[in-house]
Order: C-alpha cells, then structure tokens, then sequence
C-alpha cells in the first residue's frame, strides 16, 4: 500500500502530525509513506526513516507573491506523481485540498466540513472523517490515520512513543556543558501574544543554576534574545539553526521552555523535558501532556476557534511558577 500525507505548515503543526509515523509503521512495516510539505519545512521531514519521499511545495512563496500562475504549476507538478491508495489532508484548509485533489490517488481523505476551520475544503475529497476541531490536536492526527488504515490502540501507546524527529546531519553545540544542566530559552513565537515576558525569561534564567541557551529564528525573535541576555549576561545567545542544527541542539538539553511554539513542541517530539507556556492559544488542545512535558495556561479564556491576538495574559504567568516546575523537570 503507498499513501501520501499532505501536511505543509507550519513547524508546530507538521510535529504534532509526524508522530503518526510511526504507528503507521508498526502497524504495517509494508506501508509506503510519502509527505506533501512546504519547502521551507522540508528539513523537519527529510532523512525520516518511515518516509520514502518527501515532496516539496511552493505555496507559501505563491501566497506571498500573490502568483496564481505560480500556484497552479506546483499543483500541475504534483499532479505528475505516480497514483496512490490514499492520499490523506491532516492540514484541513482549502490549499492543502486543493494539493489533496490533484494528487493522483484512489482514495483523497480529509476531516469533514464541521471539523476544521475552512470547512469548504472538504467538498475536495471522496472520504471525509469527522472529528471536533476543538479537540486535542495530536488525538485529531492519530484518529484519523486510525480511521483510514485501521490502526487499533494507538492512544495506549503514545504515552511510550519514540523520538521521532531526525536531523539530517547531527551538529554538537559548542553552547551545551557537559558539567552542568542545559535549559533552552525560547522566545519567538509566530505573534506577539503568543511571546512571554523578556524580563520575567531573564529572572528565571538568573535564579535557576544551569547553563542557559537562548534560541532565535529571524530578526525579531533575535532581538528577544538578546535583550533577555542585557538582562541576564550568564545567557548565552545562539547563532541562527537551521531546523538540522535545532533537533541537534534540542536533543542536547536536560529542558526546553517555550510558548505554544514549533521548537518547543520539537522537545516532546524528541522525548526531552518541556515547559510550554499558553496565553492566547487553548494549552488543551495544542499541547501532549506526559509526566516529563508539561503546560502552565494563564486564567484567560481562549476560544480554539479564533484567537485573539490581543490578549497578552501569557505574562501574567508567574515566573516562579516556571522555575518551580523546571528544578522538578531537571
């Protein structure tokens, strides 16, 4: 059997989808596994050892460059690959099944118009599943994966599931020691309401006795780093990873501390402590909890369907709060 998922954006969302992997594996090593992706996300994918192929997209650099042309010659590209038993939507908006349709496959499975937020996408499949769109987001990736394959007992087994993020070459830090505790620092996030407080990072990175890495991905989030640094010199600031370099790093830390953020969802994909921060986006649904990653929410009442961008309680979380849960996670 050969199936194709097309899951493109963003970093956060194709982790939480890739954990179905390897329960697709386990339940039929015979299963051939394509993945449909953005091309800037590409590197979270390649090298995966349950992937066959992974298939890069433009999309984005369509949408920015407002190119119909551009977006219709990816779709024509990908209408040229080989036919498939199932190609599966787990992204649920209207590009992503658009990418789903034309796809040559026996089969294009996606969640149904009431379980995602462009519900007119699901006109684009000839199978839709249905599942509320408020419900945990890792629980949505595996059941429908367990509805179109069949795929029995997955919920008991992901408490015990494997790393599964892969760098496609492995980088050592030069900012990890070996002699102390490591806890990584991150910032960014993709809008500000989703960002914790500078000073209060700063606070914990001086009360807590390890060795503290901050991490940055564009001009924005470097200068959060560094200002948390002004404030907190025994901070180090990372040089910008690419996402090889990230696993590598993350993958070297005792704990990650983070708001609702592709690299800090990447640490419970590798099995490495977390703290995940929530302000404006439901800690419920976009988070996995387990005995080593764990969430602190602010009181704010988020509604899943429509985030407000202008609800900045993520700070008025307790930053001793956080470094209470870190010397127990460390």
């Amino acid at each position: 059997m050969k199936i194709a998922i097309v899951k493109l954006s963003a970093l956060g969302d194709i982790v939480h989808a890739m954990v179905v992997l390897q329960f697709i594996k386990n339940n039929n090593q015979s299963i051939e596994i394509d993945w449909i992706v953005d091309e800037a996300y590409a590197e979270l994918l390649e090298g995966h050892p349950d992937i066959n192929n992974v298939y890069k997209v433009n999309i984005k650099q369509a949408k920015k460059k407002k190119s119909l042309n551009m977006f219709l010659g990816e779709l024509k590209k990908l209408s040229k690959l080989d036919t498939y038993d199932l190609v599966i939507d787990m992204q649920g908006l209207i590009k992503s099944a658009l990418i789903t349709r034309v796809v040559p496959s026996k089969i294009t499975l996606g969640f149904d118009k009431s379980s995602v937020r462009e519900g007119f996408a699901s006109i684009f499949y000839n199978q839709t599943f249905k599942i509320p769109y408020d419900q945990n987001i890792v629980k949505r990736n595996l059941a429908i994966i367990q509805f179109a394959l069949k795929i029995p007992h997955i919920k008991e087994e992901l408490q015990h599931k494997a790393p599964f993020l892969f760098a496609n070459r492995f980088f050592i830090n030069t900012l990890a020691d070996k002699a102390r505790k490591n806890i990584l620092i991150i910032p960014g996030a993709s809008h500000k309401s989703k960002c914790y407080s500078v000073k209060k990072f700063a606070k914990i990175a001086n009360i807590l006795d390890a060795n503290i890495i901050v991490v940055w991905g564009n001009k924005n989030e470097k200068t959060l780093a560094e200002k948390i640094k002004a404030l907190s010199p025994k901070v180090n600031v990372s040089e910008k990873l690419s996402i090889a370099g990230l696993i590598s790093l993350i993958s070297q830390v005792d704990l990650v501390i983070g708001s609702d953020t592709g690299p800090t969802h990447m640490a419970w994909a590798l099995n490495i402590p977390s703290i995940t921060l929530f302000g404006s986006t439901p800690g419920y649904r976009n988070s996995y909890l387990t005995a080593i990653n764990r969430i602190i929410e602010s009181n704010s009442i988020v509604n899943p369907f429509k985030i407000d961008k202008k609800d900045n309680s993520i700070n008025e979380i307790d930053f001793k709060k956080i470094i209470q849960l870190a010397e127990k996670l460390i």
